[in-house]
């Protein structure tokens, strides 16, 4: 790993600034300590870090938790009691790992994952066009479309134009000037430019220019628009900002309801962005998905006894550390690091970098997933890929991120169903032959329940007088549905003077007596033909 710290260094400095504001937005937006959100960013960086097999995944909180903690502290009677519901779930996800349960990422199509990573980028932009401006109306780390004050993205961007603060603006353009620069023109010209980030740059940009006009009646920029990081005053008051769980509680069967949907809905949230993160990673490392959820169940239990929010990994950072070259998880390790000295040794610092240039970095992370090339690419791969693929970025972008994804998924087995009724048998029509037609239908290799439909059409629009032949040579499965359904055909066969024989690896069969004991002599176990 340390072979790759030319490349993994730089990439934590990026992954820090990003994972900050959202560490601090996220607890804010769940109700919780400020703090909080922080020590679940320091744990999801070097004990999840550590312990994941992902070289290029961050973990930390996750936005798409929010909600459920907002309601669980309230409905559990305080956030001490919270806790215990966080070990708990950490403890049902090493429960899951154990039981090999990771399987369950590979079975999303991989148009709904470029989906989720497209709706993911989109919801980045729309949401940090606000902070952009100044306008700080909704906390960093919101990924839903309706905010809290009954408004939605949409209206708060319009209501930009009312809140522009100059200084904020003018930092976030010089911000985002100085990345696409350095991405663009200066990255390409010396070593020197890859080593030192442009996100880096543009923060100490930020910083300086805050401290040069914080007296000036126009440019200054307010507390509330700047990094709002706790700041301890000694050693005792920095300890005391640490929660633990009321394990009195453990017996609230509320607490393990809480425990059992934080598992689940953070095991999903991580098994997706695995998913989505292997296939951003330039070196297509493939992460064991039940060594993560071991890793994941470690983070949440210790998570949980410090004061912690619950943990995923989290496909903003992810993708941030991968657009920044982190190349092992060295990189998610060492921004674990900073994040926990920054607040220790410099939090009054931290706390001087405005929102508006955080904003600028992500801003580029969000063009750098949602990028209109692809969707374009997508149309040309035919409406079976495109439909799950738009149906899952608007899902993400006006309702969350579970909700895209599942409805994806569920238009993406539509699909797949579709596709099956269309491809179960092929059709080919002879000249008559003997004066009848002569019909031969080809099956698939796997003919199952979902292609009833598609066969028995066909069978009932064939004309009289026919000669049907019926090929099984390719077909390996034939479910008990269609046996049925040709055993029955028999009967209406005989009286549209239709004369059916059947061709499979095992032989032909032309009498129709036969036909029954045909399928019946097949092996129960698999219903296979050959």
């Amino acid at each position: 790993m340390f072979k790759t710290l030319k490349n993994d260094l730089p990439a934590s400095i990026v992954v820090f600034f990003v994972a900050l504001p959202l560490c601090l937005g996220i607890a804010l937006a769940s109700g919780a300590p400020l703090f909080s959100g922080l020590i679940a960013g320091i744990v999801g960086g070097i004990v999840v870090g550590s312990l994941s097999g992902s070289n290029i995944g961050v973990s930390g909180p996750a936005a798409g938790l929010a909600a459920i903690v907002l309601s669980a502290i309230g409905t559990l009677g305080g956030y001490q009691n919270f806790l215990v519901a966080v070990v708990l779930g950490g403890v049902i996800q090493l429960l899951f790992g154990v039981l090999k349960a990771g399987v369950i990422g590979y079975y999303f199509p991989s148009s709904v994952i470029k989906g989720m990573l497209t709706g993911i980028g989109i919801i980045i932009i729309l949401k940090q066009i606000p902070h952009f401006f100044g306008y700080d109306a909704e906390p960093e780390g919101a990924d839903s479309f309706f905010s809290s004050s009954s408004e939605n993205t949409l209206t708060n961007i319009f209501n930009i134009f009312d809140n522009i603060i100059l200084g904020s603006m003018i930092v976030g353009v010089v911000g985002l000037g100085i990345l696409i620069l350095w991405e663009k023109v200066l990255s390409k010209k010396h070593k020197v430019f890859k080593l030192v980030q442009g996100p880096l740059v543009a923060v100490v940009v930020g910083i300086i220019f805050f401290a040069v006009t914080r007296s000036h009646e126009t440019l200054s920029i307010s507390q509330s628009h700047l990094v709002s990081v706790p700041v301890p005053e000694d050693t005792a008051s920095f300890l005391a900002q640490f929660s633990f769980p009321n394990f009195s509680m453990i017996t609230n069967s509320e607490v393990w309801i809480v425990a059992f949907t934080i598992a689940l809905v953070a095991s999903l949230e991580t098994l997706l962005c695995v998913e989505a993160t292997d296939r951003l990673d330039p070196h297509k490392n493939v992460t064991p998905t039940n060594r993560e959820l071991l890793a994941q169940g470690t983070g949440n239990i210790l998570s949980g006894l410090i004061g912690g929010l619950p943990i995923t990994q989290v496909i903003v950072r992810s993708s941030a550390n991968i657009q920044s070259g982190g190349v092992s998880k060295m990189s998610a390790i060492i921004h674990g690091f900073f994040l926990l000295i920054s607040i220790i040794i410099i939090p009054t610092l931290l706390n001087m970098i405005p929102l508006s240039v955080l904003a600028a970095i992500l801003l580029v992370v969000g063009y750098k997933l949602a990028k209109p090339q692809l969707f374009k690419k997508m149309y040309e791969l035919g409406w079976k890929q495109f439909i799950p693929f738009v149906v899952t970025v608007l899902g993400i972008v006006f309702i969350d991120l579970l909700y895209g994804i599942g409805l994806g998924l569920a238009v993406g087995i539509v699909v797949i169903l579709l596709k099956s009724y269309q491809n179960s048998h092929f059709l080919h029509i002879e000249d008559k032959s003997n004066g009848k037609h002569k019909i031969k239908m080809s099956l698939a290799e796997e003919v199952t329940f979902f292609n009833k439909g598609a066969i028995l059409k066909e069978l009932d629009n064939l004309p009289r007088d026919t000669y049907l032949e019926i090929d099984l040579i390719k077909t390996r499965y034939l479910d008990n549905d269609i046996i049925e359904i040709l055993e029955d055909f028999l009967f209406k066969a005989k009286e549209r003077d239709i004369d059916i024989k059947l061709v499979s690896k095992r032989g032909i069969v032309e009498n129709p007596e036969s036909f029954i004991k045909f399928f019946n002599e097949r092996p129960q176990s698999n219903l296979s033909l050959n």
